[in-house]
């Protein structure tokens, strides 16, 4: 039993482990890491704690604070750097995995533990959202650690696990808002329709001051921050809370744009985020019901509170968005370290043989997989969508009296994070004034790759391309008295 152990333990370890490569390695890709690592960076320059500033001057309503106090926290250790900004994500999953861990070794037993730690560490959402810069990893933490609390005291635990519900729940409200709790509440009134006989459990719960503890720890910053930029609540609270998910395609949005997906595809998503145990288990589960043609051990499951309230903690986050259009596949998160529990019971009793081998396979996919992804983009061999390189081209070959790095039209967040903040957005006519008056020694222009290069030329004989990405060209422009040659050509880059 302890070498099965050890084994597991070296396995997990190097699953969490090889996403610390692709934390260091990977550039933050446009649009959502680099717009949030930008509002971190802000944070840790300012030393503003209570807003998040999605520039200088335009506050950013759109999420609350934890996951922008910890990456500012961790830069402010590590110093600013891709690692710095994803690390907070990573040991908000390392506390997952043992909250998965500690839910299923009392219920299922220390083998079916270890299946469901591994199982949730390997699922293709968990594996991605361990090393990024989002503000999801965060909220599960929060429903996860208010959920596996309940589930600890309605078996019978008490102590500390009655108050942790509580502090769950001001997690999620400090990550994401009040959908934190929506989620939580959802698989316990689920649970309560399947086993009303055990609704005398949640007496042991301290629910009067376990609310007013929820509202010391996460109440001060909601009313700080409406105080501090007024019209934060109602953006926060309405906007972002009913108009996102009741209005597709919702045109209020002050950072981005609404998605607009057919309803029901967060149960698409869930195939996606819990690749590849998800389809897997499913398949067999029904495989097997088909063939056995028994459907006994389902009926048995549903008698069963604790199958029932995993099964329900599971299932919520895609009920509760199924109706809605505007939803991403992150949204599944919440879902999995429930999900992980209930394949990682199926795991476990997997027999030797072919049965087994596809197993350490599943374990072993995604990992792998990306990894090597990282690798090939590390490598040049996958051209991202990223301003890094350019930024950093545009740094080393920078002089005194030469612009600022510019950027026609179209200003990326990548380009925003690591300049830290000093590019500019400009349209063709502030360009030419920049141009005609001389300011500058020479002018660094990133031009949109699908921009008429004609129509530049002829503003500007004397512009050159010095260097290309993904997205942009590169050019260097000197003032009218030293014009030169026109437009070089270059390859480019597919």
């Amino acid at each position: 039993m302890l070498k099965q152990f050890n084994v597991f333990l070296l396995v997990l370890a190097a699953v969490l482990a090889s996403r610390l490569i692709g934390m260091a390695l990977y550039p933050l890709v446009d649009t959502t890491e680099p717009r949030y690592a930008e509002i971190a960076r802000l944070m840790a320059e300012t030393g503003d704690w209570i807003t998040p500033w999605f520039e200088p001057g335009v506050p950013f309503w759109g999420k609350p604070p934890l996951s922008f106090w910890t990456q500012a926290l961790s830069i402010k250790v590590f110093g600013l750097s891709e690692f710095a900004l994803r690390f907070p994500s990573w040991l908000a999953t390392l506390a997952m995995v043992w909250l998965v861990w500690r839910s299923a070794k009392p219920l299922m037993g220390s083998r079916v533990a270890q299946w469901s730690s591994l199982v949730f560490a390997t699922m293709a959402l968990t594996y991605i959202s361990a090393g990024a810069v989002i503000t999801d990893a965060f909220l599960t933490l929060g429903t996860t650690l208010s959920l596996v609390s309940f589930l600890q005291v309605i078996s019978g635990q008490s102590g500390a696990w009655r108050w942790l519900f509580f502090i769950g729940a001001a997690i999620g409200l400090l990550a994401k808002g009040p959908v934190a709790l929506v989620l939580t509440v959802i698989p316990i009134t689920l649970w309560l329709l399947f086993n009303r006989q055990e609704a005398i459990k949640l007496t042991r719960f301290p629910w009067v001051r376990g609310a007013l503890l929820m509202t010391l720890l996460a109440g001060p910053w909601y009313l700080l921050a409406e105080i501090k930029t007024p019209g934060f609540l109602d953006y926060f609270i309405v906007g972002e809370h009913l108009r996102r998910f009741l209005d597709p395609g919702w045109a209020g949005d002050l950072y981005g744009s609404a998605h607009n997906e057919p309803k029901g595809m967060i149960w698409v998503f869930w195939t996606w985020a819990s690749f590849p145990w998800g389809i897997a288990a499913v398949a067999t589960l029904v495989a097997t019901c088909i063939k056995k043609r028994d459907t006994s051990p389902l009926r048995r499951a549903g008698t069963d509170p604790a199958l029932v309230f995993l099964l329900a903690c599971a299932l919520s986050p895609m009920l509760f968005f199924s109706l809605a259009s505007n939803t991403i596949w992150t949204y599944i998160l919440p879902s999995l370290p429930f999900t992980a529990i209930l394949i990682g019971r199926w795991a476990a009793e997997l027999e030797a043989g072919w049965s087994a081998r596809a197993r350490a396979v599943m374990t072993g996919l995604v990992p792998i997989l990306l990894t090597a992804f990282v690798g090939a983009a590390a490598l040049g061999l996958k051209p991202l969508k990223t301003e890094k390189e350019l930024v950093n081209y545009y740094q080393n070959l920078r002089e005194d009296g030469d612009s600022l790095l510019l950027y026609l039209d179209d200003l990326q967040f990548s380009a925003r994070f690591y300049s830290r903040g000093t590019v500019r957005e400009v349209t063709p006519e502030q360009l030419a004034d920049l141009h005609q008056s001389q300011r500058f020694q020479r002018l660094f222009l990133a031009v949109p790759d699908d921009w008429p290069m004609e129509r530049l030329t002829g503003m500007f004989p004397s512009a050159r391309r010095v260097m290309e990405n993904r997205r942009y060209y590169l050019m260097a422009i000197e003032p009218p008295e030293r014009n030169t040659p026109s437009v070089s050509s270059v390859p480019r880059r597919k």
